[in-house]
């Protein structure tokens, strides 16, 4: 369905009262390389975040271990008293080891003290939305695996009873873990790798659109590896646009309940980012950008 709203248009997040659109920003390029220490140019950063919400982006995706302790620092330097209207989502469930190194952080005690780690760097009384982020395999963590999140998102549960989180939301999971987590508490956001490229969460993301539930890509655009195809190449020369535009727009068409969180550190590539929301892609193009995924 052609997306000729602006951002998207909007989805309503399930047994909530928050509305966001489609397009959101992530915030994990504001730290240094590697998302290890501060920025190069902090003005800058400050400078894309206030843009990204003039521009009529309302949710920011985050985590204190981005940094770590960096992007939320520079979220509050820049929008806050934040607005009523802004739905700030952050992650739990790992550390940053010597040398910038992802390691987890799952146990319940860890999971409270993240928790009120974005809290203080925040700024707030109470998370919008918190994902339970699973560690996983592969070099980042970012393939899922097998086992139980009760005892994890419980801890987080308790929190939310205790009004420090108002939403749940789960990264990183497979269909029976989120099963199980929707079981302790609604999940109300799915936040797994997805792209043009990478395409494993299908089945997942339907069977979400039909529960109701957001799917949020993260890597829509391939990631520490950005994406290479000639076919996307192709596409985005005959239609006007960057081969990451057109990418993002082929997520927007995929699915209903896909939200994007495309994060820059350049005021101008925001700006091509949040336009890609105004591509629209004929029938024939979206069958050819879906072949992508077999070339990969």
């Amino acid at each position: 369905m052609p997306n000729t709203e602006k951002l998207g248009g909007t989805f309503a997040l399930p047994a909530t009262t928050v509305t966001v659109k489609r397009v959101g920003y992530g915030a994990m390029q504001l730290a240094g390389p590697h998302v290890w220490g501060p920025p190069k140019d902090r003005d800058a950063c400050v400078a894309v975040l206030r843009e990204a919400v003039a521009a009529g982006v309302d949710h920011i995706d985050t985590s204190d271990f981005y940094g770590p302790h960096v992007t939320n620092g520079i979220i509050r330097e820049a929008l806050h008293p934040y607005a009523d209207d802004l739905t700030i989502v952050t992650k739990v469930g790992a550390v940053r080891g010597d040398g910038g190194s992802w390691l987890p952080a799952q146990k319940p005690a860890e999971l409270v003290a993240a928790v009120h780690d974005n809290l203080r760097n925040l700024g707030l009384d109470v998370l919008d939305v918190v994902n339970l982020r699973l560690m996983g395999g592969g070099p980042t963590g970012s393939i899922p695996v097998e086992g139980s999140v009760a005892e994890r998102y419980s801890a987080l549960a308790e929190l939310q009873q205790k009004g420090l989180i108002k939403h749940l939301g789960i990264s990183n999971a497979l269909a029976s873990q989120i099963d199980e987590a929707n079981a302790i508490s609604p999940v109300v956001c799915v936040q797994n790798l997805y792209n043009l490229a990478h395409r494993t969460d299908d089945a997942l993301v339907d069977s979400l659109a039909a529960k109701g539930i957001a799917y949020v890509p993260f890597f829509p655009l391939g990631g520490f590896t950005p994406l290479q195809s000639s076919t996307l190449n192709d596409v985005a020369a005959e239609l006007g646009a960057t081969p990451m535009q057109t990418a993002l727009a082929w997520l927007l068409h995929r699915s209903p309940n896909i939200l994007l969180i495309p994060g820059t550190s350049s005021v101008t590539h925001l700006r091509e980012n949040l336009a890609a929301a105004e591509l629209v892609l004929s029938a024939e193009v979206l069958k050819r950008l879906d072949g992508i995924a077999a070339e990969a």
